[in-house]
């Protein structure tokens, strides 16, 4: 099925309050899509300066990824529509991305874990239905991800997270491999985030804009990709 251009298009955008999720929604709305985006926060976010300013752009859902009831539910919410893009990007990072994973709590393995891989599976599996055929399923990965890229150790935790999502991944496509979506891991680069922190080389205003055209252009093109901002293919 080839992208739609006539109308708007839209899309769910889980993790969309801040940092790298929220400059999406902003692009996203620059790019004249509409955009659903999630919050945890029971307090006003910047998803909610967004909204104001684009009200007719703009709606916004309350989900925390690590409770099913939660996706659940805004899967019935959201049932009988048409979305042409489901798009994961909530995660986390272990507090001492310095320690090892023999070093660090299970309770903060558990937390890293909980969100970026179990969770964000969660809400890939539980909320799939409202994408048309011809669309987009993705969630934000990481270069770090990659094994045959891991040279150089360091931020343990937080690579096999991804890593755990990258496999899981890999397994929902295999299982779905008559789907004629475009099923995409997205490795973004190291960005300056709440997250990525201030020593990252790269910027939003600079970045926001690749990763959402790498995204679109996934559109109408079924099957597993693992690819960074640029569109280019990252080793497994």
């Amino acid at each position: 099925m080839e992208p739609n251009t006539e109308t708007t298009q839209t899309i769910l955008l889980v993790g969309a309050s801040r940092g790298l999720g929220l400059a999406m929604a902003a692009e996203f709305v620059a790019k004249n899509w509409h955009v659903i985006g999630t919050v945890r926060e029971s307090g006003r976010t910047g998803l909610h300066d967004l909204a104001d300013a684009h009200g007719d752009r703009v709606s916004i859902e309350p989900l925390d990824i690590t409770e099913p009831d939660q996706i659940a539910g805004l899967c019935d919410k959201l049932s009988g529509r048409a979305f042409d893009m489901l798009f994961v990007n909530a995660g986390t990072a272990n507090r001492n991305q310095g320690e090892t994973i023999a070093e660090v709590s299970t309770d903060e393995f558990v937390r890293v874990m909980l969100t970026n891989a179990l969770g964000a599976m969660r809400a890939v599996e539980g909320l799939q239905d409202v994408v048309h055929e011809g669309g987009v399923i993705g969630v934000m990965s990481s270069g770090q991800g990659s094994i045959s890229n891991n040279t150089k150790g360091g931020h343990e935790v937080y690579r096999g997270s991804k890593a755990a999502l990258n496999q899981y991944m890999r397994s929902y496509a295999a299982r779905h491999a008559d789907d004629e979506r475009a099923i995409l891991l997205m490795a973004p680069g190291w960005i300056r985030t709440e997250l990525g922190g201030p020593e990252a080389p790269f910027g939003v205003e600079e970045t926001i804009p690749q990763i959402v055209d790498t995204l679109i252009a996934q559109q109408g093109r079924p099957g597993l990709r693992y690819l960074d901002r640029f569109g280019k293919t990252v080793p497994w």
